[in-house]
């Protein structure tokens, strides 16, 4: 079982509700005849062109080229490395695939792609997650850069934009994926992508970020610009992206933190890549555009994101303290944060742990803090000692009252007092006021008052720091990949594969020759079927002939005779 994989094991129960089966008994021997083309093309095409740790790694994450891989037997490899894998349902939010992402785990979309479609996809699928991620996390310092960039991306704000952008693209590649769909379902499901393009919000943390996530992990290449290899996942997947990238018709930019402004159509191949040097310096960049977030630059910049986003975040005082929950208001004194409130279940934590006592259930109807120093203390008061409070008349067990710089004022019995780190963290009060101006903040009937202590917001970040003990739920997406339901003469067609495919281990026989000239008859349309049996058959014998015969003068489209071009080159 895929449990078995500690890195799997360990994953917060917010993402495991996006795991689903893989039901591998569901793929047929033609999506296995899919898997086969696709790999042996590309191992042939990306030997010369692909970053030398692509070829290490398929071998080291037990990547087969002849059968489409059990996510339960790459989880056996995988964990080797120190990596897990799951199946999820197609594209999921990028802020969680970057959260499993961080927690060194793979997310497969358990679907291949339809043979119509074998080139390139618009919608991910096994061949896409498992041999185009899973090889290239063999090399450690390019892992390293993926579970930093999950670190970081996943504590990127997104906008009510975003989703619906990610909503309407996941509804296209779905309806793209599905051969039964109608042209006037995909038409009216671009319109909607058009939308709101037409009319883009500014954009966002995640928008950002994950640009920087397409360009790289996606569709990166690397080493010189003039000659560069292979080594993002959608290269390295699609046999016929993988050759159009290296082509003078795809412009090549030197890779910087400019690679942000450039959005990107999954649906399409892309008119321009970015090539960067090495591995290091994708971590370079990186860190320059985390410098710039407001997981690093906090304030009140930080705190309107978090508002904006309407969705649970974190801010983080310097004392370590952090507060969780949805953030409704900051109050601010001049240029100076004077006060902050969030909304509903909120949390503190210190080390991204629940301080005991102070979980959602404590803090079931909000929470807030002043921010800033208090009026005669010589320090900020993160580094107040017990004797040094008693100094400022505030002693456990007595009526305190102190006003911070910004004008809050706090009356109230000092009823607890907690340090951290050598920190002062947190002050508890009872029969507690607290105000600003002609404004009651906190009133004694509410309960104990908490206040976090630190006099700046040093960080925040979407998310929360313990999202286990906050009781986090991400809801999967209500529209599911679509179940395609075969015909009797599909299942037909796909017993053929089977049949063929299981007789590549036999000698040839007069019964299996008529099978064979049964299904030149039958399917003569199935090219990657006759293909399986040429392979089965051999080219030097009568057999042979007679289904290279067919495939080199049946009347199949420009497309599917260069497809059938390249087969015959590997066989």
């Amino acid at each position: 079982m895929i449990t078995h994989n500690p890195a799997v094991t360990r994953l917060p129960k917010h993402l495991k509700d996006f795991i689903i089966d893989q039901n591998y008994e569901h793929y047929t021997g033609r999506d296995h005849a899919v898997w086969c083309y696709v790999m042996r093309r590309n191992l042939k095409y990306l030997t010369n062109v692909a970053h030398s740790s692509y070829l290490e790694g398929l071998n080291r994450t037990g990547i087969s080229i002849n059968y489409i891989p059990s996510v339960q037997s790459m989880n056996e490899i995988l964990k080797k490395i120190g990596w897990g894998a799951v199946c999820v349902d197609g594209f999921i939010p990028p802020a969680s695939f970057m959260e499993f992402q961080m927690h060194k785990v793979l997310v497969i979309a358990a679907d291949i792609r339809a043979v119509n479609q074998i080139e390139y996809t618009p919608a991910p699928d096994i061949i896409h997650e498992a041999a185009g991620h899973a090889p290239i996390i063999a090399d450690e310092e390019y892992a390293q850069y993926l579970i930093k960039f999950g670190e970081i991306g996943s504590k990127a704000f997104s906008s009510a934009y975003d989703y619906e952008l990610y909503e309407a693209i996941r509804h296209l590649s779905i309806l793209k994926a599905d051969p039964n769909s109608a042209v006037a379902d995909i038409k009216e499901a671009e319109h909607k992508i058009e939308l709101p393009e037409k009319n883009p919000a500014i954009p966002s943390e995640m928008s950002l970020i994950r640009n920087l996530h397409w360009w790289t992990v996606e569709y990166g290449l690397i080493g010189d610009i003039a000659n560069p290899k292979i080594y993002g996942a959608g290269l390295l997947s699609s046999i016929g992206e993988s050759v159009w990238a290296l082509s003078d018709q795809v412009k090549k930019l030197e890779y910087s933190i400019d690679a942000r402004d450039y959005s990107f159509d999954i649906t399409k191949p892309q008119p321009q890549l970015f090539v960067t040097p090495n591995f290091k310096f994708l971590h370079d960049v990186l860190d320059e555009f985390a410098s710039q977030m407001s997981l690093k630059i906090g304030g009140i910049h930080g705190l309107i994101k978090a508002i904006e986003s309407k969705n649970p975040a974190t801010a983080v005082l310097k004392s370590g303290i952090q507060i969780c929950g949805v953030l409704d208001k900051v109050i601010s004194s001049g240029s100076h944060i004077a006060y902050i409130r969030f909304i509903g279940p909120s949390m503190l934590c210190f080390g991204d742990k629940m301080l005991s006592g102070h979980g959602p259930e404590t803090h079931a109807h909000g929470y807030g803090t002043p921010v800033g120093r208090v009026k005669g203390a010589g320090k900020p008061m993160r580094m107040h000692s017990t004797a040094d409070l008693a100094k400022l008349c505030i002693i456990e067990g007595k009526k305190s009252e102190f006003e911070f710089q910004s004008g809050v004022q706090i009356k109230g019995v000092l009823h607890n007092v907690l340090h951290k780190d050598g920190n002062l963290i947190l002050l508890s009060f009872t029969d507690c006021t607290v105000t600003y101006q002609d404004t009651t903040l906190f009133h004694p009937d509410w309960g104990t008052y908490d206040m976090a202590i630190g006099e700046e917001v040093i960080s925040v970040y979407a998310g929360v720091a313990d999202a286990e003990r906050y009781g986090l739920k991400i809801s999967p997406p209500a529209e599911i990949t679509h179940r395609i339901d075969y015909s009797a003469e599909e299942k037909r067609l796909f017993d053929a594969y089977d049949k063929v495919r299981a007789l590549k281990n036999n000698p040839l026989s007069i019964e299996t020759e008529a099978f064979i000239k049964s299904i030149i008859a039958e399917y003569p349309q199935e090219w990657l079927l006759l293909l399986e049996a040429l392979e089965f058959v051999g080219i030097n014998n009568e057999l042979g002939a007679l289904i290279n015969e067919h495939l080199t003068c049946f009347p199949y489209s420009a497309d599917i005779k260069r497809l059938i071009h390249f087969g015959m080159e590997m066989l």
